[in-house]
């Protein structure tokens, strides 16, 4: 299976992977045949790419993850919850807060020694209960990097869980707007810092530097950001990390304006990024990122092609590869692995194969399998 762009499905294709809605429920079941109609409605509903079955890369991707899916949805459901109850009541419920940062810090640090592998699909309604979520994780296994105790890693995890909490008072034809924001209309997102702040330090039980995380993670180094345009140790080194993962993950999502980076060019931006963001926290979180997602096609040097199967935290660039195609782009009936870092070759990974590359390569092999 391999993960496709909507604009890249074609009918009868097959859905490999389930998706779910950030209140749990199932929106797409795996197996399911796409049609023309069917397409058309994933894009109404916001889903900008789905893992599809493949006739050339069929193995299966056991991928080991820091956190299960089964806590990723209940911490997205909880996030939507904490919106919509502070939308319509004026209130959050902090014990479920709580209760689900626990058990996010617990699963985390039984996981820490594997690399996130950044491919999940969400539709653009979800993207800020999901958002929150991805920027809670990362963080955690940042303030692990950086030797946090778990009472830190909490507030930590608090204040990442809530940071856009604020949101909740902006309109949301803003906030999902395709296109270019005027001036009038960012000013009213960049309220969104404050309204949080204000929101989570009337609740006694929230830490004072978990609110802190809400305020100033749109802030920046060099002193671009707002509210408040702080510089460097002016910002606390909780935001400091958050203002990290909340970039990272915006660039890999698919968005209504544009599609998800790829994970390397997430990782190049992110780094070049050094003079507003704090080059220990981009340390911190890049160095638990994998830049070759389990799932990712590639071709590596000797022009070879393949699925990336597994990734080694000590040496994230040379991951597990399963090669499907020789370098004349012969097809291998019995596929086999190659472990990059293990190799007595030179061996690298020499591109990412998107899904124009795989059209092209579909229709090449089409073509030699017909002069045969």
């Amino acid at each position: 299976m391999r993960r496709v762009q909507i604009n890249f499905l074609e009918p009868g294709m097959k859905i490999a992977r389930p998706v779910y809605g950030s209140n749990g429920r199932l929106l797409l079941a795996s197996g399911l045949t796409l049609t023309k109609k069917f397409i058309k409605r994933l894009g109404d509903l916001g889903i900008g790419s789905l893992y599809i079955e493949d006739r050339f890369f069929q193995g299966d991707l056991n991928a080991s993850n820091v956190v299960s899916e089964q806590t990723r949805i209940q911490s997205a459901k909880l996030v939507k919850e904490s919106f919509h109850k502070l939308e319509k009541e004026k209130n959050i419920d902090i014990w479920a807060i709580r209760k689900t940062v626990d058990d996010l810090v617990d699963e985390i640090f039984s996981n820490k020694d594997i690399l996130v592998n950044y491919f999940d699909i969400r539709t653009y309604d979800d993207y800020t209960f999901n958002h929150s979520v991805n920027v809670t994780i990362l963080s955690i296994l940042a303030g692990i990097t950086l030797g946090y105790t778990r009472s830190q890693l909490k507030e930590l995890a608090i204040g990442a869980l809530l940071h856009d909490i604020g949101k909740v008072s902006i309109d949301k034809k803003i906030l999902n707007k395709k296109g270019k924001l005027t001036s009038e209309e960012y000013k009213s997102i960049q309220k969104h810092s404050e309204a949080g702040f204000n929101t989570l330090r009337s609740y006694h039980e929230i830490p004072t530097l978990s609110s802190i995380i809400a305020y100033q993670h749109h802030e920046r180094t060099d002193g671009s950001g707002y509210p408040r345009g702080l510089r460097a140790e002016e910002i606390h080194e909780y935001a400091r990390i958050v203002m990290v993962t909340d970039v990272f993950d915006a660039l890999t999502s698919d968005r209504p304006y544009r599609g998800a980076y790829t994970v390397p060019h997430a990782i190049n931006f992110v780094k070049k990024l050094g003079p507003s963001l704090e080059d220990r926290s981009i340390t911190a979180v890049l160095s638990n990122i994998s830049p070759y997602p389990i799932g990712t096609i590639v071709r590596i040097n000797t022009g070879q092609i393949g699925q990336v199967v597994d990734t080694h935290k000590k040496d994230p660039t040379r991951p597990i590869v399963r090669i499907y195609f020789n370098s004349d782009l012969k097809y291998l009936e019995y596929p086999y692995e190659i472990d990059i870092s293990k190799s007595k070759f030179d061996l690298y990974i020499e591109k990412i194969l998107n899904d124009e590359d795989l059209a092209i390569l579909s229709d090449e092999v089409k073509f030699i399998m017909r002069a045969l």
